[in-house]
């Protein structure tokens, strides 16, 4: 692993180099899931589907193909994150086609209120940054940096449960949970990242509690055939 001032070194000249491209990805998210929350409808499903499969794309070959390709320290970490982020991008394009995937907000109301907290935690996490004294091409902003992205992608992604890809979702979980406790933390300083933890672990819960449902649900079914 590289060192802390090196990692942030990579992330300052990532953000230097594609400046204002963040801020743009940022302000389309935000506008995306306003839309989604006040009224969600097909045409709006369709374009999150788009505007996630264009975000994973540039983190998969823009950060870690081309301008972050050292921050993993080796010379092959990178080429196997970047695939990551590419698989998750084509599975969100394979659904602007088949349509599988529907994002609505859960009708619980624990369930409803606290995705909506976690999504605004998200697109706070520029605002960390900047609590965190960094500087402007440094804030971790999501649509192009890797962290924040994977936690508004779950987090969209809890919302299409049961009818969710599987793939995206596992591949994404096992970026959100490990990462934040054990790398991004306490070796980078990334504290922002808690966020994505904590995402991680809920969209971890809904997940395992709609397959012991579905389990539960079987059982029932062979026990009354």
């Amino acid at each position: 692993m590289i060192s802390a001032e090196k990692w942030w070194g990579i992330i300052d000249l990532y953000g230097t180099q594609i400046w204002p491209i963040q801020i743009l990805f940022y302000f389309v998210a935000i506008l995306l899931i306003g839309w989604f929350i006040i009224k969600p409808e097909k045409l709006q499903n369709w374009i999150i589907k788009l505007y996630f499969s264009i975000a994973f794309a540039w983190n998969g070959i823009m950060f870690f193909l081309i301008f972050a390709k050292n921050i993993t320290g080796d010379s092959y970490g990178h080429y196997f994150f970047g695939s990551l982020f590419l698989i998750v991008s084509i599975m969100f394009l394979f659904d602007l086609f088949r349509n599988k995937m529907h994002f609505s907000l859960p009708e619980a109301r624990w369930n409803k209120n606290f995705t909506l907290i976690l999504l605004l935690l998200v697109f706070c996490y520029p605002l960390f940054s900047i609590t965190f004294k960094r500087s402007i091409t440094s804030l971790i902003i999501p649509g192009t940096f890797p962290c924040p992205t994977v936690a508004l992608g779950l987090l969209l992604l809890t919302t299409a449960l049961p009818r969710v890809n599987k793939i995206s979702y596992i591949l994404l979980l096992l970026w959100a949970i490990p990462f934040p406790p054990f790398i991004q933390i306490p070796k980078y300083g990334v504290y922002e990242d808690t966020i994505m933890f904590v995402c991680g672990l809920y969209s971890l819960y809904l997940l395992l509690r709609y397959w012991k449902d579905r389990d539960s649900h079987l059982v029932k079914r062979q026990y009354n055939m």
